[in-house]
């Protein structure tokens, strides 16, 4: 394992949280503004809003948007 896949590995945990945060955070939101939802079609929704942005942020690194970040 290399010094980037150790950093990374390290801050797994931390990384991971923050993404439960954001998912947590917007059902909660989405509660708040609509307390009838369906929360299985929510967090569904969430998941694939997620997604999207995280094919976007591939995207980007394909196209060379974080080689000198």
């Amino acid at each position: 394992m290399d010094a980037i896949e150790k950093e990374l590995e390290s801050r797994r945990k931390a990384i991971s949280k923050e993404v439960e945060l954001l998912f947590k955070a917007n059902m909660k939101f989405t509660d708040w503004d609509i307390p009838e939802a369906d929360d299985t079609k929510v967090a569904k929704l969430l998941i694939k809003i997620i997604k999207e942005e995280i094919a976007n942020i591939e995207a980007d690194i394909e196209a060379g948007k974080y080689e000198n970040y």
